[in-house]
């Protein structure tokens, strides 16, 4: 072998290497080739998230969780989305003593972090194939998520799918996937959920938690499936997800949108934030459909 083709060889394998790392195979190319990219976003640019992809909740939202939710903690920088949960003190501007509404019996909020929505920027009709490169921060309190919420209704009548969550139940760290429709009780959902524990991965691979991995979600006329790098976690059956007056919030005819955040406590259990920030990474998200 000469200098030559020794030198190419090389650098043949460097380039496989950084395409592997950056974009598994997770989804076939043939699959692929036969949808049309309609929408992503590489964080590119340093500063603040394009405003033509997402807008922002605001405030105490769900769950009784302890951030306060504001924009300021989310931020571009080396090509990655970085949403930060702090340890700080907020006034809480909705303060009302003696009410019975969580969001308003709290004089202040002790942390904050951020949720970044596409809500009435970005929606689409169901199907498709969704693609996130992110890394998830496993400290204690940390409850960061991916996923897709519908428009038409109200929750969960609306559908949820999670294509990613990280919380401890029974104190145990554990990765989800989840979706869920409406049923006969006020309030609560019809749950198709997979929880499997987080030292399912860190048993394979002990660096793990210290990754990018690819989230994704592959979404047809009759199943939902969940995958992380390959590997499918959940499978959800379109026919069974039927609300109880008889319609379905996965079927083409709704419009659903993307959320990324990083909640902090409720399920996430017990902060553990000290010297530094808890941080929910993603390097980008990517929406392709079947046109």
């Amino acid at each position: 072998m000469n200098i030559l083709t020794y030198i190419t060889l090389i650098f043949a394998f460097i380039h496989f290497s950084i395409t592997a790392q950056v974009e598994p195979d997770n989804f076939s190319q043939s699959q692929k080739n036969e949808m049309t990219l309609v929408w992503s976003d590489e964080f590119n640019i340093d500063g603040v998230p394009n405003s033509l992809n997402w807008n922002y909740e605001t405030g105490f939202v769900r769950n009784e969780e302890l951030q306060w939710y504001q924009p300021q903690n989310a931020y571009c920088k080396n090509g990655k989305l970085i949403i930060e949960g702090k340890k700080e003190t907020i006034t809480n501007p909705n303060y009302t003593p003696n009410s019975k509404n969580w969001r308003n019996n709290r004089k202040y909020a002790h942390f904050t972090s951020s949720c970044l929505i596409t809500k009435e920027l970005h929606e689409w009709e169901s199907g498709g194939y969704f693609e996130i490169r992110a890394k998830i921060d496993t400290t204690a309190g940390a409850w960061p998520a991916i996923w897709i919420l519908g428009t038409n209704d109200k929750w969960p009548f609306s559908g949820e799918i999670d294509i990613m969550e990280f919380y401890r139940i029974n104190n145990n760290p554990t990765i989800l996937a989840n979706a869920v429709w409406g049923s006969n009780k006020h309030r609560n959902g019809t749950w198709d959920s997979e929880k499997i524990p987080l030292s399912h991965f860190t048993s394979k691979n002990s660096g793990w938690v210290n990754q990018f991995h690819i989230w994704s979600m592959h979404w047809d006329n009759e199943q939902i499936k969940i995958m992380v790098d390959d590997e499918l976690l959940n499978i959800i059956n379109i026919k069974e997800s039927v609300n109880p007056n008889g319609k379905n919030p996965f079927t083409k005819e709704n419009k659903h949108y993307l959320l990324l955040n990083l909640a902090i406590g409720a399920n996430g259990g017990k902060p553990d934030i000290k010297n530094k920030p808890i941080t929910f990474e993603v390097d980008y998200v990517r929406v392709y459909k079947k046109i």
